[in-house]
C-alpha cells in the first residue's frame, strides 16, 4: 500500500468531450452543446441548459497546484454530474457514457496523479452493467453515479430495472462513489446557494434512505457505495430511521446497511468528522474534497488532522481506505 493522499472526490469535465464532440455528435442526437462566446453548456432532453462549465473543472495544471498547496498526492476523477445524459434513451445514453469515458481515459492516461472513475447509463440497469465492466477492465478506479437514474425525469435508485447494475458491481467488488444530483426545482432553494448547502444534502438522504430500506446494500454486499458529504443527514437521522424500522418490520434493516457504507470527508469541521467516525467508523471514511466548486472545501486534510482520531485512523482516511475500495491506479505518482 502505498503512503499517498487520496482524494476521492473531485470532479472534471475532460476537454477531449467538447473537442470530438462535434465529429461524433450523430451518436446522441438528444444531447446539445451550446458554444455561448468563451462558455460552454449543454441540454439533455426536458431539461434547461446545464450550468456554464466551470473553466476548472477542465484544468489539470491549475488542479495540481491546487493539490500540491493542499497536500493532496492523488485524485480521483468523477465527471461534472451535470452532463452525465441520464434523461438519454437507453442507447443513446451508453454511447454517452462511453464517449465520456473514451475521453476521461484518453486524456487521463498519463497523468499519474489521477485516477479517473467511469460515468454509466444509469437510466438502464443492463446498460450500466456492460459499461461499468468495460470501464474496471480498462483501468477505472469505479464509478460516480448521481442519485437521479433518470435526470431530471426523476427516478430511484432501488428500482428493481437497476438491479443488473448492482449485482455487476457486487460481483467486481466495484467502489461506487454516490453524488446527490437535486433536480426537484424547489423554489425555496432558489437564492442563498441552498441548493448546494442543503439541497444536496436532502437529495442524498432521500436517495439512500431507499437503499436502506429495500435492502440493496445487504443483498448487493461485493460493491462499496460510499456517499459524498460525510454521508449527508444520514448519521445524525439514523436514529429516526430506526424508529420507522421497529414500526414498520418488513422494511431492512437501515442500521445494517448503514454499516456497509462508505463516507467521504467533506463535512468541513472537526467536530462533524468526530461524529461519523462515531457513528459510523473511521475505517469507513475516505478523504473528499468536492472541488473544483465554490462549495469544495479548499483544505480538506484540516478537518482530518483537527479531529479527535487515532493516527492509524488518520492514515486509513487520508488515503489507506481509498486504496482498499477503489483501483487506484499500480503507477500512482507518490512524493519523494
Amino acid at each position: 500500500m502505498k503512503p499517498i493522499v487520496i482524494d476521492i472526490h473531485a470532479h472534471y469535465a475532460p476537454n477531449l468531450l467538447f473537442q470530438r464532440f462535434d465529429a461524433r455528435a450523430a451518436k446522441f442526437p438528444g444531447v446539445r452543446l451550446l458554444r455561448e462566446g468563451n462558455s460552454l453548456r449543454m441540454q439533455f432532453p426536458g431539461g434547461e441548459p446545464t450550468r456554464p462549465l466551470n473553466s476548472k473543472v477542465s484544468d489539470l495544471s491549475d488542479r495540481r497546484g491546487w493539490m500540491d498547496r493542499a497536500g493532496v498526492d492523488h485524485q480521483l476523477l468523477g465527471l461534472w454530474t451535470d452532463i452525465e445524459g441520464y434523461e438519454l434513451e437507453p442507447q443513446e445514453g451508453a454511447a454517452w457514457s462511453r464517449f465520456i469515458n473514451e475521453c476521461m481515459w484518453e486524456e487521463l492516461r498519463e497523468e499519474t496523479r489521477f485516477t479517473p472513475l467511469a460515468s454509466v447509463p444509469l437510466q438502464d440497469g443492463k446498460l450500466a452493467a456492460e459499461v461499468l465492466a468495460e470501464a474496471l477492465k480498462l483501468g477505472f478506479a469505479g464509478a460516480m453515479i448521481g442519485t437521479l437514474p433518470d435526470g431530471v425525469h426523476g427516478g430511484r435508485l432501488d428500482d428493481p430495472a437497476l438491479d443488473p447494475f448492482w449485482e455487476m458491481a457486487s460481483k467486481l467488488g466495484a467502489g461506487i462513489f454516490l453524488h446527490p444530483m437535486y433536480m426537484c426545482n424547489d423554489a425555496r432553494l432558489s437564492d442563498f446557494e441552498l441548493v448546494n448547502t442543503i439541497g444536496r444534502v436532502a437529495e442524498t438522504s432521500i436517495a439512500v434512505s431507499r437503499l436502506l430500506f429495500s435492502g440493496h446494500l445487504l443483498k448487493f454486499s461485493g460493491m462499496k457505495l460510499v456517499i459524498a458529504h460525510g454521508g449527508a443527514a444520514l448519521p445524525y437521522a439514523l436514529g429516526r430511521l430506526m424508529r420507522n424500522y421497529e414500526y414498520l418490520p418488513k422494511l431492512a434493516d437501515p442500521k445494517k446497511g448503514f454499516d456497509a457504507l462508505f463516507f467521504d470527508s467533506c463535512v468541513f469541521d472537526p467536530e462533524t468528522l468526530e461524529f461519523l467516525a462515531k457513528k459510523a467508523s473511521p475505517e469507513l471514511i475516505m478523504l473528499g474534497s468536492d472541488m473544483p466548486f465554490n462549495i469544495g472545501d479548499p483544505a480538506p486534510r484540516k478537518a482530518v488532522e483537527g479531529a479527535y482520531l487515532r493516527d492509524a485512523h488518520r492514515r486509513a482516511i487520508l488515503g489507506e481506505t481509498a486504496q482498499k475500495v477503489f483501483r487506484i491506479r499500480p503507477d500512482c505518482w507518490c512524493p519523494s
